[in-house]
């Protein structure tokens, strides 16, 4: 199956595993390459040192081609993606956050960026910015999809860009790779889908109860990590939404966060109150002061304070979550945990390997493509 994104990352069939918390491990991401497809190492989770070694691992694992996803909304987001760079990977998938020095390091080896985008702006911003390709993720999706579904966003994105897109949203077998081709895309996402695999690390407890759920059973709202998610309807889910931010528990989870990442929690709660080096939005040297110096001053002084505490405020939000996701990926804990599933949950009835579902998924496609063409003649 050639398109422009097996071209573009040097791959068999336009499949990505995205990067995935906890999910996305070396295991799952060598097993997806290794079929054809690529997979990201999701490193939300992991301290720089822990990147580098799951890089390494992943290498011996596989000798395809794969990925490393940076959320720079994340603490440590930004050093791991610079790991990632020293360390030569294929792709980088950069989301929640703007990339344009990252985009440039890794081109200068050779390497390949594609961009996890939720609107047709940010689409277009991460185009100027050098982006190979966009990751366009709907409404359908687990975790942080847009608030437009798949089937209106990915046509909307590709009518306004030059650069190829994958489909994320939605998508659990070749039914689907069809419809996000004939949509425009050159390839797709199957993030829950390949979470409900063999090879999958997710708790047994999780996988069960995404099987004997449906379609209509997931949660979205902004009140679970202060971004609007996707997630398992369960009765701690519902809580959870129910409550919104709690800010003692918020930063009692910082403190998890910290020591997960190898750091301290001063240098992780600071480490993204400020813009990397070729990230901050300049202003023209020469524009010239509408008001008083000193009041300007003043005024910026309490915006980059009133902005730090709202970083503040966000940041223990999302460290909730984060110990709440933990929880139900790796423990199976449904009671206190929280798992982040998509819609597609519905139409999921089995637990293949890996290189089954992949190899099914095109097969399908290629006979929904075939069957499309002859009803047109």
């Amino acid at each position: 199956m050639k398109t422009k994104i097996t071209e573009l990352f040097g791959i068999k069939y336009p499949i990505i595993l995205p990067g995935m918390s906890w999910i996305s491990v070396p295991e799952l991401v060598a097993a997806v390459c290794n079929a054809g497809g690529i997979g990201y190492l999701a490193t939300g989770s992991l301290s720089p040192d822990k990147t580098r070694t799951a890089i390494r691992q992943i290498r011996e694992l596989t000798d395809k081609p794969f990925g490393v996803g940076v959320s720079l909304l994340m603490p440590k987001a930004y050093e791991n993606a610079i790991i990632a760079i020293e360390e030569k990977v294929p792709v980088l998938n950069i989301s929640l956050g703007k990339g344009g020095d990252l985009i440039k390091k890794v081109h200068d080896y050779g390497g390949k960026v594609i961009t996890t985008v939720t609107t047709v702006g940010h689409a277009l911003a991460a185009q100027k910015s050098g982006a190979d390709a966009l990751q366009v993720t709907g409404y359908e999706a687990a975790a942080h999809g847009s608030q437009v579904p798949t089937m209106v966003l990915v046509p909307a994105i590709v009518d306004e860009v030059k650069i190829p897109v994958v489909a994320i949203g939605g998508i659990a077998d070749g039914r689907g790779m069809a419809a996000a081709f004939a949509l425009g895309a050159e390839g797709v996402g199957m993030g829950t889908r390949l979470s409900i695999t063999k090879e999958s690390p997710v708790h047994d407890h999780c996988i069960k109860t995404q099987l004997e759920s449906g379609i209509e059973d997931t949660i979205y709202s902004n009140r679970f990590d202060a971004l609007y998610c996707r997630v398992l309807k369960t009765p701690s889910a519902e809580k959870a939404v129910k409550e919104g931010r709690n800010i003692v528990k918020g930063f009692k989870a910082t403190f998890s966060i910290a020591k997960s990442l190898n750091s301290s929690w001063m240098d992780m709660a600071t480490s993204n109150l400020s813009s990397p080096k070729g990230e901050k939005n300049a202003k023209p040297k020469d524009a010239a002061p509408k008001d008083n110096p000193v009041k300007k001053k003043n005024k910026s002084f309490i915006g980059k304070m009133s902005n730090s505490y709202q970083t503040a405020m966000n940041l223990a939000h999302m460290a909730q979550g984060y110990v709440a996701v933990q929880n139900a990926v790796e423990n199976g804990d449904l009671e206190q945990g929280v798992y982040l599933s998509g819609q597609v949950q519905g139409i999921i009835h089995d637990v293949p390997t890996v290189a089954e579902l992949i190899n099914h998924t095109v097969e399908e496609c290629k006979k929904i493509q075939k069957g499309m063409a002859d009803k047109a003649l």
